[in-house]
């Protein structure tokens, strides 16, 4: 091995242990010792060494120091645990715009299982959902690509790309008998994390797909807005975390404070003091009690789960759907140098209750299967008293053949085209039902 080689593989060593070493033979003892007190591994630091001495001398194409460094921190990160990651200048930049709310690519939040790329969610009003890229797809080949043998940095590159060109996705989806072939235009990705409605007179609906750094800010505004509408009540809120990938936990807790008055939101904890913190919430429910019904799936996860679990530990919200996708840790972006960082585990967060559901999730309180129903239309009709010759009138004046409100299109028209959303308004009705029964 030459010099220079050796010299960087020490340096490479330091690196490990978090100290600063000179390239000197009288540094070398200094080594010797901090890594027999750490506890190194002396024949696994002469394998690595030995191993990039080989691939200097014998790769059919010359690599530069640089590059064969940064793939074995690359490679010492990723090696961890699915999410901790080397971020190069370009993957810093483009976490940085992504929590912000503005990237480009495709449109779906991605992971790697068993060697293949696992979409975690498509994110709302992107290519990606238009094209019609569900949560648990497995994406086996990108183009003429195939998917096995790239590490997830590797297919994501491939995966971005100028706006407005095109890119096919070989599918393999759980219930398809063959993979699937789906072709995705490209496009700048801007992504609004709160939109609302109005479902029916004082019972509202709000959907965030994504914890950005506005989010919290853009929900106040969203609920301020549907109180104009419904004339300053409120009588129940859907709050639809399905295929939430996650984001910043500071704002997921700004957003479990929104609904809460008191009471610890999350906990996190870690192995350094740094890395362990309690999340409480100040006074202040910002719908003052009203019933909440929150929509969570598969495809629900990292701060979507702090979200539902601190509401459901504070009995504040029914959890509606499929049990949730299960990231309870935390990842720290922690620079190195100015333009490149890894992003680490650092520690795991807890519910209020002091529940982990890293690889359990959340098991909804009312559990829904993922169904969508289809209008009956077969004209029949039933035959009540009111159709029979000759019934009696009602004696309160009221009009025959009147139907009730929840027999009204737009009732029918929410069960066809959001099953869920539909039996979380009935269970928000329900609620209130039985309080003013009282």
């Amino acid at each position: 091995m030459s010099a220079t080689t050796r010299n960087l593989l020490i340096l490479f060593v330091g690196l490990l242990l978090g100290v600063s070493l000179a390239l000197t033979h009288g540094v070398l003892a200094e080594r010797t010792v901090r890594t027999q007190a750490t506890g190194l591994p002396l024949d696994m630091v002469r394998t690595l060494s030995e191993v990039f001495g080989k691939i200097k001398a014998n790769y059919v194409d010359p690599v530069d120091d640089k590059t064969l460094l940064e793939n074995a921190i690359r490679g010492m990160v990723t090696g961890l645990d699915p999410h901790s990651s080397y971020l190069d200048r370009k993957d810093f930049e483009e976490l940085r715009v992504g929590t912000t709310g503005e990237f480009g690519g495709l449109g779906i939040v991605v992971g790697m299982e068993d060697g293949f790329v696992k979409v975690i969610s498509p994110i709302d009003d992107t290519p990606a959902q238009r094209a019609g890229v569900q949560a648990g797809d497995l994406i086996i080949r990108l183009d003429d690509t195939p998917v096995k043998g790239l590490t997830l940095d590797q297919a994501v590159a491939i995966m971005r790309g100028k706006p407005g060109t095109k890119i096919t996705l070989t599918i393999v989806r759980e219930g398809e008998e063959k993979p699937l072939k789906i072709t995705i235009t490209r496009a700048k990705i801007r992504v609004k994390s709160v939109k609302s409605k109005v479902l029916e007179d004082g019972y509202d609906y709000v959907r965030i797909s994504q914890f950005q750094e506005r989010t919290a800010s853009d929900l106040r505004k969203a609920i301020a807005n549907l109180r104009k509408k419904n004339g300053g009540k409120l009588k129940g809120l859907v709050l639809d975390l399905r295929n939430n990938p996650g984001g910043l936990l500071d704002s997921a807790v700004a957003v479990s404070d929104i609904f809460l008055d008191q009471g610890v939101i999350v906990s996190v904890k870690g192995r350094t003091e740094d890395n362990k913190l309690v999340r409480s919430a100040k006074p202040g429910d910002l719908i003052k009690g009203a019933p909440i019904v929150v929509l969570v799936n598969a495809g629900s996860a990292s701060a979507s789960e702090i979200v539902a679990g601190a509401l459901q530990d504070h009995r504040r919200a029914i959890i509606m759907g499929q049990r949730t996708f299960g990231k309870g840790s935390v990842q720290t972006v922690i620079p190195i140098g100015n333009d490149t960082a890894i992003k680490l585990t650092t520690a795991r967060y807890y519910t209020p209750s002091g529940r982990s559901i890293q690889a359990e999730g959340i098991e909804p309180d009312i559990v829904l299967d993922n169904l969508k129903i289809q209008a009956r239309e077969d004209g029949f009709k039933p035959l009540t008293e009111a159709d029979l010759s000759g019934h009696l009138a009602n004696p309160n004046g009221k009009k025959n053949g009147k139907k009730p409100k929840s027999d009204k299109e737009d009732g029918k028209k929410l069960v066809t085209e959001d099953y869920p959303v539909y039996e979380a308004l009935i269970v928000l009705k329900s609620l209130n039902l039985l309080e003013s029964r009282k």
